[in-house]
């Protein structure tokens, strides 16, 4: 890094510094630095005295700049937030990401991997684990070692690791015979470690998805799972109970009732969610932060008053708390220690020998100083990406022989940057990593950005910055939902659910049952039908059977069951299909007509293009570079575009869109964007302005938000071609509307418009461009059934959330609800409470402002008028409402980055898609957000609800995304794309057996050789097939595995499931092999019009239609007098064993000279 360090090093005033810091003249105080160049001072003082620092920042949002300021500076440096205590037993569950990155931080900090720990003052004065006890849990696992596996799985229980059949999750563990996977919050991917005896044998990462093995390790560092490591249930009982024992005052019964009822749910073995009030009862001594710092570590201070100040209001906003939580009886005397107080901090300043880092001076310092030092340095503001402005900058700067450094964003344009400053005739030099010394005279372009620019003007040191809106610090790979993966698996699959059987129909799942034919053991699904019918299907066929999914569980409907051996499911079948196919027909003639228009063919992209793509401030993801590649293509065809783009709420579908008007107004024609309401119309409006700023390109919006006059003006522009591109609601269809050229039409929100307006559109604009940005998504499966018919791009791929949202499970409770609105407002925010039912809507928000006299309180549903709506979503954004009660109506709603507490009653009745999909309405900026989702105890929860929390549970511990029911996504995705009568269909027949019908139209209807609709073989006969519970344990786990190997077609694939269940579980049993020549054997018998295979005492018999002549006389020509034929009744082949032959080898010689 000491192409930063130098500059500094040569000034006097650094010089002084780094001589005090060596003589320990501390603390003292250093004035003139701003922002980045406090980390570059950091940068530079860590590396030369070879230390390493803590730094204290006012709040959160600036710790966060600062870190990837220092990540630019080449240091390994971590962001220590602060966290939320849960002190409420009602707390079933919450999220721990931030736990987890206070205890990365702080064991990077232990094991010496962390240059450089930035926290906010609110989390310098919080509590946490102390060193000795987090060294104690933190362990390191090395390949060879000794370690027994029971003492493995104590350690992970008591660093709060939850056990679960599959690892998916941040803090989970899951271990099978000798193989243990564990995902640590310390790295970005599980790892699994293989057990021969007590010795590690080996360990490997592996990937959530596949659950396969991808990289090997030599070693692996264990982390806690959470900050309050519980000590044995029964020992941490006696402490509470024995300070229970001890309280005295006004609220002593009341508190004492809550500790003796926590001391039986911890030895009843409850989930326990208020773990954190218990802090300073777990812990003899708490830590804080300051305590991880090294003996000879640096701690700064910056702007210190401000950090004293935020300090101080986070103790007295939790003084507060405590107080009303002592009146209620859930914290008392002795749990009541979380903070650090105002003297206890300054004297760890003084102890430590801070070093106070202010921008102005301002009075004097938190603790008297024994040097004060002044620096000359200026703050250059963040250089927006105009060439011009940059050349305007520097080139005065270049003839004093000054040095310049420029960071140019990504790699990519960082070169593009370079290359442009030689062209203007600049001398500038492109390096991909910080060189040793920046040459003088000359522009260094380097990839990377800070949050803002600086520079020494004594020392002719600059530094220019592209702007820098993401967040890098703790980036993890999230595992992608692939949806549509989920289907075929049964891994999910309990008693009692319905399940689709490709021969049979619609039959409930009643478990496996362990039959013994004949000595053998075998596995069966056991499936109920109608009239009381049982079907008993082997585990070798389980690839008939595939889980229904329809609305049912939504709308609590029950599905009819078919019964075996009825024509009904055929006909169903039958009656679905020709349904299928008319669709078909009718979107392929579409297509056809469509591409037979005379569109008009876009040039390709120009460089103003480029530098438009290039100003946008985050990394694109791999899904929206692709679309955008897919939309650019068909713009530049000789016929009309008409491309549906998919993808969730904020995964940057607008981006996408711009980049294709851009294009079309490069063209120099008009591009139109047509969204369903004025607020949404408002919103884009304001980003496409911020957006296309500095190019010429002249943006308007009609709506109601402009006066007559105003649009009067607008149309005549638009008339005149002098407007390039239009936002406006169905306004822009009506019939006084006239473009000069338009050539791109851009359609928002398309599942919100009728289809008749859209057919209205398509007939004004026959030969223009659409595209259509839809936010429902469209399962992967269906898709591909439908890519053949329409265009589609999807967007699967979020991009990286800024913040996590901290989400609670907890009982419906108003006070520890309002304390939460409380606490948004307090901090200047405003408050979602989503309350599902318009009848009682405002009841609940008359509630609400009798608790809270002073807020703001609004009410917004789906039944208002579109003005009232539109007025309230305007007031929300512009802060004149703290809090709006509202239906799921916000869903759909504008972005308001302000709103960042959310409260959702009755959360077990909204589907887990839609809590995802409500749950990103906050969040949306640097704040913290958190999400509240009750639910009424005293009622039954119905098993769905039930399985839907406890779902909601899983995935508030692991972060978004990979936990969401694929089910709820698939329903609402595929339910829009097909329109109301193709999704009765899909009703009648599963989603699973829809999608394979709709695949073969397709392709029938394209004149492709659709996949022949084989009969399927049976083979019953006496081989140890099955999979043993010693081998696999878990039921879902078993099932899936079963899928898996009746999935099995080639020699290719039974290796691929060979190495899955060795990398898994270990090595495989005799019977799992067997099931696995099954797999393979069935489909060369059905290959040959086989239909079933079994076994008679001696004689495998091989059952057919018809008898083909060539096969008997194939098979007697090559086993003489072992082949039989019965040519009657069940026509079949009869083969006997050979002596001493097993079945299975048996069968294996006959398909040898079949296969010949």
């Amino acid at each position: 890094m000491s192409g930063f360090q130098e500059p500094l090093k040569a000034s006097p005033e650094y010089q002084a510094l780094s001589l005090a810091v060596k003589k320990r003249r501390l603390p003292l105080g250093v004035l003139g630095l701003a922002g980045t160049q406090k980390a570059h001072l950091t940068a530079t003082l860590c590396g030369e005295l070879g230390r390493r620092a803590l730094l204290l920042l006012p709040d959160e949002a600036t710790a966060t700049k600062l870190t990837e300021d220092l990540q630019t500076f080449g240091l390994r440096a971590f962001l220590y937030p602060a966290r939320e205590f849960a002190f409420h037993t009602e707390t079933e569950s919450r999220s721990h990401e931030y736990e987890q990155r206070r205890l990365r931080a702080l064991t990077a900090m232990l094991d010496g991997t962390a240059d450089v720990v930035v926290c906010s003052a609110e989390a310098a004065v919080q509590r946490t684990v102390p060193p000795e006890i987090l060294r104690r849990h933190a362990l390191t696992l090395k390949k060879g070692a000794d370690l027994p596996l029971s003492t493995l799985l104590e350690t992970l229980t008591a660093s709060g690791y939850e056990r679960c059949d599959a690892v998916e999750g941040v803090g989970q563990f899951s271990v099978r015979g000798g193989i243990a996977d564990i995902f640590s919050p310390g790295n970005d991917t599980p790892v699994r470690i293989e057990f021969f005896g007590d010795t590690i044998e080996s360990i490997s990462c592996f990937d959530v998805q596949s659950q396969r093995r991808t990289a090997r390790l030599d070693e692996f560092s264990l982390m806690p799972g959470t900050e309050v490591l519980l000590p044995p249930a029964e020992e941490l009982a006696q402490k509470i109970e024995a300070l229970a024992a001890s309280l005295k005052g006004k609220h002593a019964a009341k508190q004492k009732e809550t500790l003796y009822n926590d001391a039986d749910r911890l030895r009843g073995g409850a989930n326990f969610g208020s773990a954190d009030k218990y802090l300073p009862l777990i812990y003899d001594e708490t830590a804080t932060v300051f305590d991880y710092l090294e003996k000879d570590g640096l701690l700064f201070v910056c702007e210190s008053a401000n950090c004293r100040e935020r300090a101080a209001n986070a103790v007295k906003l939790l003084l507060e708390d405590i107080k009303a939580l002592f009146e209620e009886g859930t914290l008392c005397k002795g749990l009541d220690d979380f903070y650090l107080s105002e003297a206890e901090l300054f004297k760890l300043y003084e102890d430590k020998g801070a070093l106070y880092v202010d921008n102005f001076a301002r009075g004097s310092f938190d603790t008297p100083v024994k040097e004060l030092i002044t620096f000359t340095a200026t703050q250059l503001p963040v250089w927006n990406g105009k060439l011009d402005v940059l050349l305007e900058d520097i080139s005065p700067i270049l003839q004093k022989d000054a040095t310049v450094v420029v960071f140019g964003g990504t790699g990519k344009s960082a070169k593009t940057l370079s290359e442009d400053l030689s062209a203007e005739g600049l001398t500038a030099v492109y390096f991909p990593l910080v060189p040793n010394e920046f040459p003088h005279g000359m522009v260094t372009v380097l990839p990377g950005a800070l949050s803002g620019g600086f520079c020494y003007p004594h020392e002719k040191f600059y530094v220019y910055t592209y702007g820098k809106t993401r967040l890098q610090a703790g980036k993890r790979s999230r595992a992608r939902f692939k949806q549509g993966q989920g289907l075929h698996s049964l891994d999910d699959l309990k008693k009692g659910d319905y399940v689709v059987h490709a021969a049979h129909g619609i039959g409930i799942f009643d478990g496996i049952q362990k039959l013994e034919v004949g000595k053998i053991t075998k596995d069966y699904i056991k499936i109920r039908y109608a009239k009381g019918d049982v079907l008993y299907v082997p585990v070798t066929q389980l690839d008939l059977v595939s889980k229904y999914i329809g609305p049912h569980e939504e709308t609590g409907r029950t599905v009819k069951l078919n019964r075996i051996g009825g024509t009904e499911w055929e006909k169903t079948r039958s009656r679905v299909r020709s349904a299928v196919k008319d669709m078909a027909d009718q979107l392929i003639a579409l297509y056809a007509k469509r591409q037979s228009i005379q569109g008009h063919a876009f040039s390709p992209d120009i460089d103003m293009q480029n530098d438009f793509e290039r100003r946008f401030p985050y990394d694109e993801t791999v899904d929206q570079l692709r679309a955008v590649d897919e939309i650019k293509g068909d713009m530049e065809k000789p016929y009309p575009m008409d491309r549906l783009l998919c993808g969730d709420v904020g995964f940057g579908k607008t981006e996408v869109a711009l980049r294709a008007a851009f294009k079309c107004v490069a063209d120099g024609k008009q591009c139109a964007v047509l969204v369903p309401t004025t607020i949404l119309a408002l919103q884009h409006y304001r980003t496409i302005l911020n957006r296309f700023e500095g190019f010429p390109v002249n943006v308007e919006m009609i709506s109601r938000f402009r006066t007559p006059r105003q649009q009067e003006k607008i149309l005549k522009d638009l008339r005149r071609g002098s407007i390039d591109l239009i936002v406006g609601t169905h306004r822009l269809v009506s019939k006084d509307v006239q473009f000069k050229d338009l050539g791109l039409l851009i359609v928002d929100e398309e599942q919100r418009f009728g289809v008749a307006q859209k057919e209205k559109l398509k007939e004004l604009f026959p030969a223009v461009d659409v595209l259509t940005l839809s936010a429902t998504p469209i399962p992967r499966t269906l898709n591909m059934a439908m890519t053949g018919i329409r265009d589609m791009s999807v967007i699967e791929e979020a991009p990286q959330d800024r913040f996590p949202v901290q989400t609670y499970v907890l009982e419906y409770d108003m006070g520890i609800l309002v304390q939460a609105m409380e606490k948004e407002l307090r901090r200047g925010g405003q408050v979602y409470f989503l309350h599902n039912r318009v009848e009682t809507i405002e009841k609940r928000a008359g509630e609400i402002s009798a608790l809270l006299p002073d807020a703001r309180v609004a009410v917004a549903h789906g039944k208002m008028p579109e003005e009232k709506l539109s007025d309230i979503w305007r007031r929300l954004l512009e802060g004149e409402i703290d809090i709006l009660v509202c239906t799921t109506i916000i869903e759909t709603g504008v972005d308001v980055p302000n709103c960042n507490t959310l409260i959702i009653e009755d959360a077990d009745r909204l589907g887990l898609a839609q809590l995802h999909q409500i749950r990103g309405r906050v969040g949306r900026s640097t704040r913290r957000a958190s999400a509240y989702f009750t639910f009424t105890r005293g009622k039954e929860l119905s098993d769905i609800a039930a399985r839907r929390l406890s779902a909601i549970r899983e995935y508030t511990e692991f972060g978004s995304g990979f936990k969401i029911a694929m089910r709820d996504l698939e329903i609402r995705g595929a339910g829009s794309v097909l329109g109301a009568q193709q999704h009765g269909h899909m009703e009648a027949v599963g989603y699973d057996m829809y999608l394979q019908l709709l695949g073969e139209a397709v392709s029938e209807e394209k004149g492709e050789k659709s996949p022949v609709r084989q009969k399927e073989c049976l083979i019953d006969m006496q081989v140890d097939a099955h999979i043993p519970e010693h081998y696999i344990d878990s039921l879902p786990q078993r099932l899936a595995i079963y899928r898996r190997i009746a999935d099995i077609r080639s020699e290719e694939d039974a290796a691929d499931v060979r190495d899955e269940l060795r990398d898994r579980f270990g090595e495989i049993p005799r019977s799992v092999e067997g099931l696995m020549d099954i797999s393979l054997l069935r489909n060369a018998a059905a290959a040959k019009g086989i239909y079933e295979i079994g076994q008679k005492g001696q004689a495998i018999l091989l059952y057919v239609k018809e008898l083909d002549t060539s096969m008997v006389l194939t098979l007697s020509g090559a086993m003489r007098a072992r082949v039989s034929v019965a040519d009657f009744g069940k026509k079949h082949i009869a083969v006997k064993m050979a002596e001493n032959q097993q079945p299975l080898d048996t069968l294996r010689e006959i398909f040898s000279y079949l296969t010949i």
